[in-house]
């Protein structure tokens, strides 16, 4: 009897740098992939849903969750906090599920610090003037929140070596696609890993 345990597989990358359209990409190519929803003390943006994008809660309640030691996770960013609900994550890995992780990089290095068996890829703009573009056509934040965010990547391409695999998220659809693609044949080459496998030799 053959049989594979679940996977966490973290995406990671600076703001602005297409990390959600290249999830949802990767999901279309894999709709069995399970998709950890993070809880957040920020509020939704337009079209993001309760439940399905985050679980928006008040500071109050991301405390207490801290305290309880129910989150993976948990990072302040841009002046609001973010975390992984943990009892989702193991379950769907008990179950031979693999669970997809988006989140920033002050997260994924608690994550890959504290499950070292972890998938983690970095995602990597073509160049610094394509991230501020990036940042500037989203107009979710002011010029001022933008060179914040800036310098945040900056420093958050510095932990690059943290992570097991980087992908570039070039221009334009073909760009976005490669990406894509490039994730995909990440997960199905760590889901083919003997180190997930697990074999049961019957007696004879």
């Amino acid at each position: 009897m053959f049989s594979s345990k679940g996977m966490l597989l973290v995406i990671s990358g600076p703001s602005g740098v297409g990390k959600g359209t290249l999830v949802r990409m990767l999901r279309e190519m894999d709709p069995e992939l399970k998709l950890s929803v993070s809880v957040t003390t920020r509020g939704p943006r337009e079209n993001e849903q309760d439940g399905k994008d985050y679980f928006f809660i008040s500071r109050e309640e991301f405390e207490t969750m801290v305290g309880q030691g129910r989150l993976l996770e948990h990072a302040c960013v841009h002046g609001n906090y973010y975390g992984t609900p943990r009892d989702y994550v193991d379950r769907m890995i008990g179950e031979g599920k693999n669970v997809l992780l988006e989140i920033d990089p002050q997260g994924a290095k608690q994550v890959i610090e504290n499950q070292q068996d972890c998938v983690s890829v970095f995602i990597l703009p073509p160049s610094w003037k394509e991230l501020k573009e990036r940042l500037t056509g989203r107009h979710t934040e002011n010029p001022e929140q933008v060179e914040i965010r800036l310098r945040n990547a900056r420093e958050e391409v510095k932990t690059l070596r943290m992570y097991r695999y980087a992908v570039t998220n070039m221009n334009g659809e073909e760009g976005k696609q490669a990406a894509a693609e490039a994730l995909y044949a990440i997960l199905k080459a760590e889901r083919s890993s003997t180190a997930r496998l697990s074999v049961e030799i019957p007696e004879e």
